[in-house]
């Protein structure tokens, strides 16, 4: 018995570090460590293929001051983006093939073109 009460205290505690570190107003300029989700229309072409999605998701990971964008929908990911900061709380990648892309606490914004594709996104949280 005591082991279960100890087992469901601790899921109750990273459930509430999980809400509290998850919250829509976090901005992850703010923080080391950040995920967060974009929902909106998300597109990706690379020649031969295309695909668009206008209910898509966007799953941002920040790692100190490494960037990683998770897209849904079959689109590859885009990895090792690094940001700039441009005004209050905008700010703008920055890097070889990876320009093009603007992050606040609540809209993403993306047009970024390499020799892998296209990516585009227009999302909020």
């Amino acid at each position: 018995m005591k082991s279960k009460l100890k087992f469901l205290g601790m899921l109750v505690i990273a459930m509430l570090l999980f809400t509290v570190g998850c919250s829509k107003d976090d901005d992850p300029a703010d923080n080391d460590f950040f995920v967060g989700t974009y929902n909106g229309t998300i597109t990706f072409s690379n020649g031969s293929e295309t695909i668009a999605d206008d209910d898509g998701r966007v799953t941002v990971v920040k790692v100190d001051d490494s960037y990683t964008f998770d897209f849904g929908s079959s689109i590859p990911n885009i990895n090792g983006v690094k940001f700039q900061q441009q005004g209050d709380n905008t700010y703008v990648s920055i890097g070889d093939g990876l320009t093009g892309i603007t992050i606040t606490a609540n809209t993403l914004k993306m047009l970024v073109s390499n020799d892998n594709g296209t990516w585009t996104a227009d999302c909020t949280r």
